[in-house]
């Protein structure tokens, strides 16, 4: 039997197309920790941030398209530690936007 009153564990949202795209990000960005100076990589990003300000517009989401934009002058820069940790941690800021929003926090 069932307990109604059991807590319910946290399930992540369904991935949509905004949330593969922010997944995606995120793996090459954490791939750039090992290989730095990877042009293709870094271009790569740049599309997906492309891909992402255009779906969080389309969904309503200003502040997507914001960090998007700091996002691609980050991927843009010489390749550096610094640099990696904020592409890093931007896309855990898109993917922290995007699951609340799917939660219907936001």
């Amino acid at each position: 039997m069932s307990d109604s009153n059991a807590p319910r564990r946290p399930q992540p949202p369904l991935m949509d197309a905004l949330g593969k795209l922010c997944a995606e990000g995120k793996q090459l960005a954490d791939y750039l920790w090992q290989v730095p100076k990877d042009e293709a990589a870094r271009q790569k990003i740049i599309a997906i941030l492309d891909q992402i300000a255009a779906e969080g517009a389309k969904q309503g989401r200003k502040e997507m398209p914001r960090i998007c934009e700091e996002l691609k002058t980050a991927a843009k820069a010489s390749a550096s530690p610094q640099q990696v940790d904020l592409l890093v941690s931007g896309f855990d800021r898109l993917m922290n936007l995007w699951q609340a929003a799917k939660s219907g926090l936001l």
